[in-house]
């Protein structure tokens, strides 16, 4: 047991989807004796959605401190997170839509919760983002309704300063006690997600597990494009950087980002980074990258633009245009939303599931495949922060070009002692 408790979570969800695989093979229909325990782990995540997209949003927003750092490092950096964010969901949309996972295959899940197909009117699905009533709109569990509300209020704390301290300060509080909460069930979650992966195994053919392959695919193409075409333009155009040697010199942070698969953790090393190797200031860095940390999720937007595809596909829901915007707006809303932690993807996409209206039977799916996929998630986030934190560096002219033109001082040997300092 002391063996199991020391390994890491990624560790032990792995195990844990391996051996759920196996007794679902194994025991048939008869591991389903499990699924209690796995629907304990989803109804968990369900009451998290509200309080952790409310808290998180509002706390991310009200990090730029205040409207005159918005303006002006802030008004760059956001509008950075904010252009990135939708052109990466949309790229998972698009690749989502040329591979087509999940197409052709409707009837293989579970929809004991009705799923319509329902008729999109552009204008009326606007209009129905804005809330009348934010306390209706939670007892509901309107998704979107709450987003446009925390963004609202975010935006207000922001323009009032330091008359709205103590708002502030709960809201981030609030913040901190849903991350804690979320890093309490990811505990849990190996256990859950065995027995959600056993049920999935024992009950689901083949058939569906070739979609999630392909899902799998779709996602890290994605990614690449994102990563390998969409940050080296950036780069080019607005900071006058080689993505090359930009990459060299931060792959001690992606590194890191790929071995813990957490944002904040890598952010001690992404500091280092910045700092030593592309000669940015602290004064810069230091408000850019916790803020990137918090609200900059291009990984995670690549796969909430997938994952939208993917879910439309399995239920044979036709996806329209009104449907692509309102993919692309949950990619931005909520990756901006999203925790820089463990578990926060799984999280995030039962938000998205909830938002669109469909039943939570993708959840343990993507739980189970998470680990995967959340190493290419957590790289490209890291990135993206480097990436945007250069762009208004050389933007501002505040990159010191003699510490950039030299050799990498964080050298990649070094990040088993960055993972060693993360650790502690």
């Amino acid at each position: 047991m002391r063996w199991w408790f020391t390994r890491q979570l990624y560790i032990q969800i792995a195990i844990a989807v391996l051996i759920g695989a196996a007794l679902g093979l194994i025991f048939g229909e008869g591991a389903s004796v499990l699924k209690p325990i796995g629907d304990i782990f989803i109804r968990l995540l369900q009451f998290l959605v509200v309080p952790l997209t409310f808290f998180c949003l509002i706390a991310g927003i009200t990090k730029m401190e205040d409207m005159r750092s918005f303006r002006s490092v802030g008004g760059k950096i956001g509008l950075y997170f904010v252009t990135t964010g939708l052109i990466a969901t949309l790229v998972g949309v698009v690749v989502a839509m040329l591979l087509g996972p999940g197409k052709g295959t409707i009837g293989l899940l579970d929809t004991s919760e009705t799923v319509e197909q329902v008729e999109f009117n552009f204008i009326t699905q606007v209009v129905e983002w804005f809330p009348t009533n934010i306390v209706q709109a939670m007892a509901n569990t309107n998704m979107l309704q709450i987003i446009i509300a925390a963004i609202i209020i975010g935006v207000g704390l922001l323009a009032l300063g330091d008359r709205a301290t103590g708002l502030r300060k709960l809201a981030n509080e609030g913040s901190d006690l849903m991350i804690k909460i979320t890093e309490s069930l990811m505990l849990f979650s190996p256990y859950g997600i065995l027995a959600l992966v056993a049920n999935m195994t024992g009950t689901l053919g083949t058939d569906l597990l070739a979609e999630v392959g392909m899902f799998i695919l779709s996602d890290y193409i994605a990614l690449l494009v994102v990563v390998f075409i969409i940050y080296p333009l950036i780069l080019k155009i607005f900071a006058r950087k080689n993505a090359f040697g930009f990459y060299k010199k931060i792959s001690p942070a992606m590194l890191v980002a790929a071995s813990t698969t957490s944002s904040n953790a890598t952010l001690p090393v992404s500091m280092n980074v910045a700092n030593k190797n592309l000669g940015i200031p602290e004064k810069l860095y230091g408000f850019t990258l916790p803020l990137g940390a918090t609200v900059n999720m291009d990984g995670m937007a690549v796969a909430l633009g997938v994952i939208s595809v993917f879910a439309f596909n399995l239920y044979g829901i036709e996806i329209t245009f009104a449907s692509i915007f309102q993919f692309v707006f949950l990619g931005l809303a909520l990756s901006i939303g999203a925790a820089g932690v463990k578990g926060a993807g799984v999280v995030m996409s039962t938000v998205l599931l909830s938002t669109i209206g469909l039943p939570l039977t993708l959840v343990p799916i993507l739980a189970a495949i998470w680990p995967i996929i959340d190493i290419g998630h957590t790289t490209t986030n890291i990135t993206g922060d480097l990436v945007g934190t250069t762009v208004v560096a050389s933007q501002m002219d505040m990159v010191d070009e003699n510490i950039y033109q030299q050799t990498t001082q964080v050298e990649s040997g070094n990040v088993e002692r960055e993972l060693e300092e993360v650790g502690k």
